[in-house]
C-alpha cells in the first residue's frame, strides 16, 4: 500500500494526516502559504523516520481540500477577466436581480464584478436555438485583441439561449484561445441551463478562478511524482486536478469538514448531529443527517450567484484567531 495524505489548507493553518504503508498515522500542522501542503507532507515524512524526501515524494495518494478559490473570490484576487456577451446585454450581470441585501439601508454597497471589461458581440439565437442574428467573428476578434493588449488573460463567454444551441459560444471560445488568452470558458461548459444571470455569474467565476486554482495546484502536483492527487469539491466529492474548477472549489475546505463530521457521527451511533468546524479565520456550522447530507444547487458566495452543487453549511467570519476588543464607543 502507498502512503496516503489527507490535507486541509485553511486560511490560517494547513493540517495534514499521513498514513504510512504499515498503517501508522501521523499528523502535522503548518502555517498556510503557497507551499504549505508540500511542507506538511515533508513534515510527516520526517517524523516517520527522517526520510530524505528531497524534491520527489514516494508513491502516494493525496486528497486536498483548499480555500484558495474562496479567498481569491472574497478578496478579488483572481485572473484579469473579460466578459463576452450579446450586443446590448453586457450590463446584465452588473444589474443583477436588483435585490437589496439590506432593505432599509440607505446606501447599498455592492461587491465589485469579477470581470474588468465587457466585450459585446453581434449574434443571437432564439429560445428554440434558431439563429436570429449572425455571429460577427471579425468584430469579436478585434475587440478581444484590444482587451488582450490591455492585460486581460481570461474570457467568460455568456450568450443568450446558449443552452438551446451552444455553437456560437463554442466558436467564440475557440476564437479567444486563438487570439492568445490563457483561458476561455463558455457558459454551456459549466451550466447548460435556462437562467442567463446565474449561468453568467457562474461562468465569470470559472474564468476568474479556475486558471488561478490550476496554476496554484499544478505547482504542488509537480512535486508529487508517482502520486495521485484528488481535490475536494464543494459537493463533498473528490475529483482529479484536470476537473477541478473554480465554481466547484468555493467550499472545498469546509465541505471536507462536513464529510468528516458525518463519518464521526455515524461511527458514534448518531443519526443527527451539528457540525462545528472552527479554524483560525472562520467557523463553519452544518446540520448533519447521516447518509443524507443536504446540498444546494444554486448558492450565493461573496455576492455572486453560483450554480454548482454545494453542501449546505453556514460560515461565520470569526475563528480561533479572531481578536475582539472594546474601542470605547
Amino acid at each position: 500500500m502507498p502512503w496516503e495524505f489527507w490535507i486541509d489548507r485553511g486560511g490560517t493553518f494547513t493540517d495534514c494526516i499521513g498514513v504510512s504503508p504499515e498503517g501508522t498515522l501521523y499528523t502535522s500542522k503548518v502555517l498556510s502559504d503557497e507551499s504549505a501542503p508540500l511542507l506538511a507532507i515533508h513534515s510527516v515524512l520526517r517524523r516517520a523516520g527522517g526520510l530524505d524526501v528531497g524534491s520527489v515524494l514516494p508513491e502516494s495518494r493525496v486528497a486536498l481540500g483548499t480555500t484558495v478559490a474562496t479567498n481569491a473570490l472574497l478578496e478579488r484576487r483572481g485572473i484579469p477577466t473579460v466578459l463576452l456577451a450579446n450586443r446590448g446585454l453586457g450590463d446584465v450581470l452588473a444589474i443583477g436581480t436588483q435585490e437589496r441585501s439590506d432593505l432599509f439601508k440607505l446606501e447599498i454597497s455592492k461587491p465589485p464584478p469579477l470581470y474588468e471589461e465587457v466585450v459585446e458581440v453581434e449574434g443571437r439565437v432564439s429560445a428554440t436555438g434558431e439563429c436570429i442574428d449572425a455571429l460577427d467573428l471579425d468584430g469579436a476578434r478585434a475587440s478581444l485583441e484590444r482587451a488582450r493588449r490591455r492585460g486581460a488573460r481570461s474570457v467568460g463567454i455568456v450568450m443568450l439561449h446558449a443552452y438551446a444551441d451552444p455553437e456560437m459560444e463554442a466558436r467564440l471560445r475557440d476564437l479567444a484561445l486563438d487570439v492568445g488568452f490563457e483561458f476561455a470558458v463558455a457558459s454551456h461548459d459549466v451550466a447548460m441551463e435556462i437562467g442567463l444571470l446565474a449561468r453568467g455569474e457562474t461562468t465569470c467565476c470559472d474564468a476568474y478562478l479556475t486558471p488561478l486554482l490550476r496554476h496554484h495546484l499544478s505547482e504542488f502536483a509537480d512535486h508529487l511524482a508517482g502520486a495521485r492527487l484528488h481535490c475536494m469539491q464543494s459537493s463533498g466529492g473528490l475529483t482529479d486536478l484536470s476537473r477541478f474548477r473554480g465554481p466547484n472549489a468555493l467550499l472545498s475546505g469546509p465541505a471536507g469538514g462536513v464529510v468528516g463530521a458525518e463519518r464521526v457521527a455515524e461511527s458514534a451511533g448518531f443519526e443527527h448531529a451539528i457540525g462545528f468546524d472552527m479554524g483560525g479565520t472562520s467557523t463553519d456550522v452544518s446540520l448533519i443527517r447521516v447518509g443524507d447530507l443536504e446540498r444546494s444547487f444554486e448558492t450565493s458566495v461573496g455576492g455572486l450567484r453560483v450554480r454548482a452543487p454545494m453542501l449546505r453549511l453556514h460560515t461565520v467570519a470569526a475563528g480561533g484567531g479572531s481578536i475582539c476588543r472594546f474601542d470605547g464607543i
